[in-house]
């Protein structure tokens, strides 16, 4: 999905990677803009690269996609010879859309440069915030990582090095953060106590160095092989005398990773916590089928994250599986919906169906969510014009029915169709013939591998963390006029 269908749809994350290499002979800028690319899923908003070449922090971001952002001529007056390599691909879920607020952000410091990438949200972020601007910091947008960049110097000042800076400040945030911090000297990944969101180590051929990703795809994508994730609460460096880590925070929390990384969020050739996306979604699908069997003559997917649960509806019922949509994949994230004419033309814009697959049939249509149910009427209207007889609509996550306070743009509770309304009214909204969704006892079942629970406050209320009283966008996204802070952001 890109805008034009997200509009009524979920957003994606962010995305973060480090990379060092002692020999000096990786090439930063490739290495990370590939790294980019594998990404890219997790943000399409902004995007940056940082590189250190001998101590000397600079870099590029702004707004656009890694391919509008990195042109040829941007990629060539980067600085070469960098033996370390930040970067990061960026979709707000708080804090504007402004260029500002890209990453990674780079500060210069009496006690040297860093740049900073974060994924995640803060749920004390405004109250951070405040409190760093009565001491005089002065801040230039309204994203959380902003707040974690100004702490971390802060806190330089008072600790002996820089990993004990990023675990003294880890005592003050709270909330998902997975973060990569490169100094003149080291690389440091940190990952919140109940490793909301994910974060792995790689490391480069001939024993040259490691690279910190939030996707195992990302170190597929330079060469890295898989060392193993980061533990939740860990700070981890890389420098010159190899890997180690501090656990001081580790333990201190239930294990609690967002499990919406299996339904949609994460690529699914990557490995989340053990488990391959790719098998969990084919697991959801299974479930599906277990929890909501019917009789029908063909199993389709919603492209992309749909189509793997799909397949696994289809190996657990017998039922074939088929290509019912063909993507679109040129349809820009800058199409604009001027009109309400184009606003219901999305979908048809984006999606085209195979109408040989479903004419004449009772059709098992997969996707992974129902955010407003608009999109989900529209896709379904779609299969009936083209002679489905019936359309059994199955979704591979729970109903939403609260926001997400740790970095998923799920919006307010009365924007959820599912809050609220029976199964059955859902129904009549999106007009399928019958519809299910996946239990929440399931859906903490599908990482398959991997030996932690689950953040599920999206579809139980039941949050890990405290939700915030306040946050960034409310107290800091306003227009100076109501903000109330005399600030200019």
């Amino acid at each position: 999905m890109d805008e034009l269908i997200q509009a009524t749809g979920l957003h994606e994350e962010c995305g973060v990677f480090g990379i060092y290499d002692k020999t000096g002979e990786t090439d930063m800028v490739s290495a990370v803009y590939s790294a980019l690319y594998a990404l890219q899923h997790r943000g399409q908003e902004s995007c940056g690269i940082a590189l250190n070449v001998d101590g000397v922090l600079s870099g590029h971001r702004d707004l656009g996609l890694v391919s509008e952002v990195f042109t040829k001529r941007v990629l060539e007056d980067l600085p070469r010879g960098a033996k370390m390599a930040t970067g990061h691909v960026r979709y707000a879920t708080a804090g504007q859309r402004v260029r500002n607020n890209a990453q990674p952000m780079i500060l210069h410091h009496c006690k040297g440069a860093m740049a900073v990438c974060h994924n995640g949200n803060l749920v004390n972020a405004a109250k951070l915030r405040r409190k760093l601007e009565m001491s005089g910091s002065i801040f230039h947008g309204t994203s959380d990582t902003e707040v974690i960049a100004y702490l971390l110097t802060q806190n330089r000042l008072l600790t002996p090095n820089i990993e004990m800076a990023v675990s003294r400040t880890m005592d003050d945030i709270e909330g998902a953060y997975s973060l990569v911090i490169m100094t003149h000297t080291k690389l440091i990944a940190a990952r919140d106590p109940h490793g909301f969101r994910p974060l792995c180590i790689g490391a480069l051929p001939d024993g040259a160095g490691y690279v910190f990703a939030s996707e195992s795809c990302a170190l597929d994508a330079v060469g890295a092989a898989f060392v193993r994730d980061v533990r939740p609460g860990e700070v981890v460096i890389a420098d010159h005398d190899g890997l180690r880590s501090i656990d001081t925070h580790c333990d201190t929390a239930p294990h609690t990773i967002c499990v919406f990384e299996y339904i949609y969020f994460a690529r699914p050739d990557s490995y989340i916590e053990g488990t391959c996306v790719h098998d969990a979604r084919l697991q959801a699908g299974r479930f599906l089928a277990q929890e909501h069997p019917v009789e029908a003559d063909v199993v389709i997917g919603v492209p992309d994250s749909g189509l793997d649960a799909a397949l696994g509806y289809a190996e657990e019922s017998g039922i074939p599986y088929g290509v019912g949509f063909i993507k679109n994949k040129y349809v820009g994230r800058t199409f604009i919906q001027g009109s309400q004419a184009q606003r219901e033309s999305s979908v048809r814009i984006k999606l085209n169906v195979i109408s040989s697959t479903v004419k004449d049939k009772r059709v098992v249509l997969i996707d992974d969510s129902i955010v407003r149910g608009t999109t989900s009427a529209r896709i379904i209207q779609l299969l009936r014009d083209a002679g489905a007889k019936e359309v059994h609509f199955f979704v591979s996550a729970p109903p939403f029915t609260h926001p997400c306070y740790f970095g998923t743009d799920i919006p307010d509770q009365k924007l959820l169709v599912a809050t609220g309304r029976t199964l059955e009214e859902i129904n009549e909204i999106i007009g399928a013939d019958t519809l299910g969704y996946l239990s929440v006892e399931h859906v903490k079942q599908l990482g398959i591998h991997s030996h932690c629970d689950y953040c599920t406050g999206c579809f139980t209320g039941e949050y890990p963390v405290a939700p915030p009283t306040e946050t960034m966008d409310i107290v800091y996204d306003k227009p100076l006029s109501q903000s109330g802070t005399g600030k200019v952001l």
